[in-house]
Formats: structure tokens, sequence, C-alpha cells
């Protein structure tokens, strides 16, 4: 059963970010009705009404989308000489392209073939690159192709040099399924902000390895999972979405690790939702989300 919603080729969204200034919604609103559109929904936030910045989702239909899209993006592009703003137009029906990178464990990998695969996530997946070999057998029966890149018989720009040859012009963002690789200041520039990574939320009290050891070891009562947009400061990224869950005195250290993956699974997934459907706007290290 296809439990995809179906899109409207006519359906189109708006985000945009700006220093609040008198008129701007009036402004955006009136070039919207200027093409006779429908607005569907219509989000809003500002950090300081009089001096702050102010940041916008809109969802609009326009029976003449197909025609009308490249216009109205100089239009925009126009308005924002007069309200210096950053802006991005989308349609809806355009599926996005996200890349998954992985090592060995494969959970957050499998929780998103099938999350695809059942279209609860509306992106389509070109390739899965891992500096390992072993979910090669997983990924390639979903049909997608499986790009094995190791690190032990070459330098880390070599494997990334590689992997950028791959991801030029098929992909539009990148998901790191817990990849436990560190990517580079120059492989991040090609990029921004379309990097999206998964840790736990142990950070910064147990750093490294075995951290579910250590959080075993001081009992702790929560266990957490972060997705963020992946910038040169590591695991510092504008955060998109964060959980936790309760755990307590009769979990043993696996049972933990079991915990943290759950959590890693849903918190990851989400993060991807709200990126493909265009519900982010990253501001500094921090991010709106429209959800």
């Amino acid at each position: 059963m296809n439990h995809e919603p179906a899109k409207n080729d006519n359906r189109a969204i708006l985000l945009i970010s700006c220093p609040e200034r008198l008129g701007i919604i009036s402004a955006v609103s009136n070039l919207l009705l200027s093409y006779k559109a429908n607005i569907v929904q219509f989000d809003q936030h500002t950090t300081d009404p009089r001096d702050g910045m102010f940041f916008m989702r809109i969802l609009f239909d326009l029976e003449t989308l197909p025609e009308s899209f490249g216009q109205l993006e100089q239009d925009l592009a126009k308005m924002a000489e007069d309200y210096p703003m950053d802006w991005r137009l989308s349609k809806e029906s355009q599926r996005k392209r996200m890349a998954i990178f992985v090592s060995k464990m494969d959970h957050c990998l499998v929780e998103l073939l099938w999350r695809v695969k059942s279209k609860e996530i509306r992106v389509d997946i070109p390739m899965v690159i891992s500096n390992h070999p072993d979910a090669k057998e997983t990924v390639e029966a979903y049909g997608i192709p499986f790009y094995h890149i190791p690190l032990a018989t070459q330098s880390k720009e070599e494997a990334e040099r590689k992997a950028l040859e791959l991801l030029q012009g098929n992909v539009d963002f990148i998901v790191l399924a817990r990849y436990m690789q560190i990517l580079s200041p120059r492989f991040i520039a090609h990029y921004p902000n379309q990097i999206i990574n998964i840790h736990h939320s142990f950070l910064p009290a147990f750093i490294g390895a075995n951290p579910y050891k250590r959080a075993f070891m001081r009992g702790v009562k929560l266990i957490g999972a972060t997705a963020y947009y992946v910038t040169n400061d590591l695991d510092e990224g504008p955060i998109i979405e964060q959980d936790v869950i309760r755990v307590n005195h009769r979990y043993t250290e696996e049972d933990l690790k079991v915990a943290g993956r759950h959590v890693e699974r849903n918190v990851l997934a989400q993060a991807i939702s709200w990126h493909v459907e265009d519900k982010v706007i990253v501001y500094g290290n921090k991010t709106i989300v429209f959800a």
C-alpha cells in the first residue's frame, strides 16, 4: 500500500530570513497575490520585533507554477535588493536526493532505507558510501548502489576526493548514518548546511570511545541523541532535533546501547524529514524549525 501523500505539482515552499523590517510580510504576500497564488500555510518567527531577525515559511499553491517558477525567482531576487533577505524557493513535487555515509554500525542506515521504501520519508537515495564493506548486501537488496571507499589503503584526502566525484551533480544533501570518520573542511565546504549527522547526547560528559560503558558506570538516567548540520567545529553544528528516553538502574550496559540506537534512529529520521520538507532555516549556529 502506498502511504505517501500525493504531491501537488502546483505547490511551492518559500523560506525567507532577513533583518526585521516593517512591511516585509505585506511585500511578500502582495507578490504572491500578483501571481494569484493561494497561501496554504504561513509560519513566522522573529528574534526581536524591533531589531531582530525575521524568519518565514510559506506554503502556497499556484496553478501556473511550472510556467511561472522562473519569473517568480527573478521577482524574489529583485525584492531581496530592497529587503536584504536570504530566500529559497522550491517545488513540493521535486524530490531531494540523499546520499548516506555509513561505517560498521548499520542501525540508522537500515532505519532510513526502510522509511524511504515505506514512503515515510519522501527522498531518493542515489548511493550509499562506506569505509567498510559490511553494509553492501543490505543496501543493494534495496536496489541502491553501494560504494566501498576504504581508508586503510589510501589517505583520507584521496578517499574524500573519490567520494566527491561520486556525489557531484547526483545528490542534494548527505546524511552521516553513524559514519565514524571526521570530514575535512574542504569536503564540508562543498555541502554547507547540507550534511546531517547523528550522535549520542552524552557529550561533553563522555567524550571518546565506549561512552555507554562510562555512562553505565555513572548510572545515567537519560539516554539521548542529537541530529545536527556538520560544520568545521566538531559536533558543534546547528542542532535540528534532539530527544531523550528515561532509563534506570536495571539497565545493563547492553540495554543502554539498545536504547541509544532506538533514539538515534528516530531523531535522525525526524531531522531528515524536516530537512526534506524545507522546514529548517539555519541562522548562525542555530536552526529555526517550522515543525
